[in-house]
């Protein structure tokens, strides 16, 4: 493996978790039930009933994983707030004991040389918002800029850059289209306007952390769309896909407007959801950073279910993750450059907000190595091609929960055996501390 890649002096490297996978400690100092709470114990919704009230008990461990991040040579260290524990019920009263415990963990971080990327929204919805109806409630929004000033409040004298949501295409569809993760809805495009909203939490948000003198994020899955032939159908439902999974998501923010939803039967005002000036407020604040979640391309090809204008298919002969998910780094270069080419001079700096493998629940994880090698290369080449890329945040820093899929898939650099909490630094782990050091010293 290389021990460096041609990425411009001053790049960032980093690794990411989230609240709800790490922090544990669900019912402890104040902290509100979220929808992640509720979804876990509902019978059959997470593999073997697993869910994340101990997770990696990041919540009193945190000193340890800051010990390992630091042995790492990390720049960043993006991780998520949980917006329960800090406002329990959604809105109203503040929880003084769960500003504390970032207060704790910002600074620890920051003595120790790592820059915090906090992003405020990662999926854990206070349950009494969802309970009101969640994203699909207007309102919601309105709280979530509410929230947004308190971090900013209470943080942003530490912290310049905030991300605002996490992967709103992915709670959108898995949470209220699918139903497979919380908040557990099967709506299917009629879950659009949680997208919206979602949207809008941004906007506003973006708005009062920019009074702020701070800098804004969005980060996104997104994924290159390649129909499965050169036919007039497969093209069409590739096109179909791509507005649903990326357009719908980038195009507000960076152009302000939405793309043409009416391949997916979906009405420009997304179910009365839109309303007028709306796009204007979700565009207006900008984007200082475009958070880019890379994991794999998708493969499209013509509807064979009346109800979809699109059928995912498999990408053939190419690797595997322990997943399933098809492995192809050169997706990262295709979808960077595709990005630059739609949007221009409207595309902000970008970062890799997250970028990783599930492996075998092994310490020696050659594969995880390989993975991220091939992914940087591809990454390099982008750069190289004028993309700006200002840095990656590997997903992730530690074993976690993961989702519905509970403690089954392993995506860290540390192995965590979560019956003790013993961290075990992998062999990727040594790989990235090595890199990490290598351009430093370059």
């Amino acid at each position: 493996m290389p021990d460096r890649f041609d990425l411009p002096a001053g790049f960032r490297w980093g690794a990411a978790t989230a609240a709800y996978q790490i922090e544990g400690a669900v019912e402890e100092d104040g902290r509100g039930r979220s929808v992640w709470d509720t979804f876990c114990a509902r019978p059959g919704a997470v593999r073997d009933g697993h869910t994340g009230a101990v997770a990696c008990d990041h919540y009193h461990r945190y000193p340890e994983d800051i010990a390992l991040m630091k042995d790492l040579g990390l720049d960043g260290y993006r991780f998520s707030i949980a917006w329960p524990r800090v406002l329990p019920t959604g809105a109203g009263a503040v929880n003084p004991a769960g500003l504390a415990f970032y207060d704790r963990l910002v600074d620890a971080l920051l003595e120790a040389g790592i820059a915090p990327l906090p992003t405020l929204f990662h999926w854990d919805l206070p349950q009494a918002l969802e309970d009101d109806g969640g994203w699909l409630n207007r309102d919601t929004a309105y709280r979530f800029a509410e929230y947004a000033s308190v971090m900013a409040d209470r943080l942003g004298d530490r912290i310049p850059t905030w991300i605002t949501l996490n992967e709103p295409f992915v709670h959108t569809v898995f949470g209220y289209a699918m139903g497979i993760h919380a908040p557990g809805r099967a709506l299917m495009f009629e879950a659009l306007p949680a997208a919206h909203h979602q949207l809008l939490g941004h906007g506003l948000a973006a708005s009062l952390l920019r009074e702020r003198g701070l800098e804004v994020m969005l980060s996104n899955n997104l994924t290159p769309v390649e129909p499965a032939s050169d036919s007039a159908g497969d093209v069409a439902a590739a096109e179909a896909y791509d507005a649903l999974h990326n357009r719908l998501f980038t195009d507000p923010v960076l152009l302000g407007r939405y793309p043409d939803l009416s391949a997916l039967g979906v009405p420009d005002d997304i179910y009365g959801a839109v309303r007028p000036g709306d796009t204007d407020l979700i565009h207006a604040p900008g984007l200082d950073g475009l958070g880019v979640n890379y994991y794999n391309p998708t493969r499209v090809a013509a509807p064979t279910d009346p109800g979809l204008p699109f059928d995912l298919v498999d990408i053939p002969d190419v690797p595997r993750t322990a997943f399933g998910w098809p492995v192809v780094p050169d997706g990262l270069r295709r979808l960077l450059a595709g990005l630059r080419e739609s949007y221009g001079k409207a595309l902000p700096p970008i970062t890799i907000t997250e970028n990783g493998c599930s492996t075998p629940d092994a310490p020696d994880d050659q594969a995880r190595i390989t993975y991220l090698a091939t992914h940087l290369d591809a990454l390099a080449a982008a750069v190289t091609a004028g993309v700006d890329v200002r840095g990656y945040y590997t997903w992730s820093l530690l074993d976690n929960f993961e989702w519905a899929e509970g403690y089954h898939q392993r995506f860290g650099l540390v192995y965590v055996d979560f019956a003790t909490q013993k961290r075990t630094p992998k062999a990727s782990y040594a790989w990235y501390r090595d890199l990490i050091a290598a351009h430093r010293a370059y």
